[in-house]
């Protein structure tokens, strides 16, 4: 994973479906550094919990680049990359802070760690663990990042304690 570098500017990159690991082993084939956070969630298969990793922003990675003058027309003819994010003509620079306080949040292998704290009263869907997929709301938070999580089960609100970690905001 790339350490972050005051002197480079991070732009954001839309990747074609599926190609975010080709769009980002082909650039940094050319020299850009790349981040791409990810996340862990459980997934069921054949009555089975597998943990596995996505993208925290699908369809999007981080590209750094050192000059002003960029060639831009080298990163969006990469194979894998569908465009650059741009605000009017010119792609448009993610804030320093925005990309140091993501790669702060990751662990070693680049999935996030570290979210906004959960509220009581907040709806919530739960990313890891035997009730990943199910949506509840926040009952109350206990001590070391506990929460306390209704879920509806069989027709009836059920208490469950989890970890924040394996929550996630419901869009």
């Amino acid at each position: 994973m790339a350490r972050l570098n005051k002197d480079k500017d991070w732009y954001l990159a839309q990747v074609k479906p599926n190609c975010a690991q080709i769009a980002q082993r082909n650039l940094e084939r050319q020299g850009f550094e790349c981040f791409v956070p990810l996340e862990r969630f459980t997934l069921r298969q054949s009555g089975r919990f597998q943990s596995q990793t996505r993208l925290y922003f699908p369809g999007y990675l981080f590209v750094a680049i050192v000059e002003a003058s960029a060639p831009w027309r080298t990163i969006t003819s990469t194979h894998g990359i569908a465009q650059m994010v741009r605000f009017g003509g010119r792609p448009a620079a993610v804030p320093y802070q925005i990309v140091s306080e993501l790669q702060a949040a990751c662990d070693h292998e680049g999935c996030v760690t570290e979210r906004a704290p959960l509220a009581a009263g907040d709806d919530v869907r739960i990313a890891q663990g035997p009730f990943a997929g199910f949506a509840g709301r926040v009952d109350r938070a206990a001590p070391e990042r506990r929460l306390w999580v209704l879920l509806d089960v069989m027709g009836k609100a059920t208490r469950v304690s989890l970890q924040s970690r394996d929550l996630r905001l419901a869009s």
